[in-house]
């Protein structure tokens, strides 16, 4: 579970990174379905790619962390649950949006559970094996 905990936090961060890239860079552009919204909208959509990229950052620095801690990934998690639970506020204001923005909206209601659940796996883990002592840490 350890590893698959690894690979998923990993892997959200690399696409959430990737997405913030791509929004910052594109700004309206990047977004299915909208043509020119003007200037302050395009403002706003590149700020919330960097952002974003921000975000996923934190995701692949949480990865990169031995064990991985358990309360960033639930943090994390639980951020992305309340962008789905702000969606979903949109739908029910608005309607539906255009389709993949539904797409979307399913992932993050869906994901964060797996990572609250897995999101103590690496510590568990860590916390089972022996602990190695440091004349044994500097034989090669």
């Amino acid at each position: 579970m350890a590893g698959l905990l690894k690979w998923l936090v990993l892997a959200m961060g690399s696409a959430c990174a990737a997405i913030g890239v791509f929004h910052l860079v594109l700004g309206i552009d990047s977004v299915p379905g909208e043509g020119s919204a003007g200037a302050t909208v395009d403002s706003r959509e590149r700020y919330y790619g960097a952002v974003f990229l921000g975000y996923g950052l934190a995701w692949i620095w949480a990865a990169r962390q031995s064990p991985i801690p358990s309360t960033a990934v639930r943090w994390l998690a639980g951020i992305f649950l309340l962008g789905g639970i702000g969606r979903l506020l949109s739908m029910a204001l608005h309607g539906p949006p255009q389709s993949f923005q539904v797409v979307l909206t399913v992932l993050e209601l869906a994901l964060p559970p797996l990572y609250f659940w897995l999101s103590d796996a690496d510590e568990r883990a860590a916390a089972s094996r022996p602990p190695v002592r440091r004349a044994d840490a500097a034989r090669p």
